[in-house]
């Protein structure tokens, strides 16, 4: 097993000005290909599942994904239609959905690393190398990086957490069909001034997480033993967590 480590191999470097995808070159040029992506979509929402997903892009042009960045500064169509081009151009990619329900019974820390790791376990082509997106994930096969915003940084990152955002948005739309009155259509199980409105009137549904104070409130729970001894979460902005 390897641990994730902090810094790029010995002997590889990389300009700050290197671009979106500068990390997968300068592995490259140490020997290190494939590279692969890893990120998740929804960790911080108070309802949905999380949702992970891995990819490796090819090299040279096809690689080049056009407006390809991370999820979060895209609109939804440019998601869309990134989506399609990363799904279309990659060597391998794969996706991870983790039901509330396991979310409420692994605690997210446990549920994000999971998640994580089995979205790379499921990658049809193994890679040289991993990329991850903030969480340092232990236990693989392979040498790897943890970067903080690496959705902003690694092309690789980036592909993998819009495939996450899209699918996990493709969910959600679905749920609000199901549970109208929260409309999770809009923001997708994030916490709103709406999304408050309509847990306190209605009180949660199968789909919120009872780890958060703010459905455990509306539940009338709030009171009663937390699930584990993982702190119970408070309310995250979801522009800093999704």
């Amino acid at each position: 097993m390897t641990t994730i480590e902090t810094s790029l191999p010995r002997g590889s470097t990389i300009r700050r000005d290197a671009g979106l995808y500068g990390y997968e070159r300068a592995l490259r040029r140490a020997g290190l290909t494939p590279v692969a992506g890893v990120d998740e979509a929804g960790r911080g929402a108070c309802a949905g599942p999380l949702v992970a997903a891995a990819a490796i892009l090819p090299e040279g042009k096809r690689g080049l994904v056009p407006g390809l960045n991370d999820s979060k500064l895209l609109t939804e169509k440019a998601r869309e239609r990134a989506y399609e081009q990363i799904t279309r151009r990659a060597l391998a990619w794969s996706v991870v959905v983790v039901e509330s329900e396991e979310c409420d019974r692994l605690g997210m820390h446990v549920a994000n690393v999971e998640a994580l790791r089995r979205a790379l376990a499921r990658l049809e082509v193994r890679p040289s190398y991993v990329l991850t997106d903030g969480f340092p994930v232990d236990g693989l096969d392979v040498p790897g990086l943890a970067m903080w915003k690496g959705d902003r940084v690694a092309a690789c990152i980036s592909a993998a957490s819009v495939i996450a955002k899209v699918t996990r948005d493709r969910i959600m739309m679905r749920l609000h069909d199901q549970w109208p009155v929260y409309d999770f259509a809009t923001h997708k199980g994030y916490i709103t001034a709406e999304h408050s409105e309509a847990l306190d009137e209605h009180g949660p549904c199968p789909i919120h997480r009872m780890r958060f104070v703010n459905v455990r409130r509306a539940a009338g729970v709030l009171d009663e033993e937390p699930l584990s001894l993982e702190p119970q979460l408070e309310l995250f902005d979801p522009e800093e967590t999704r």
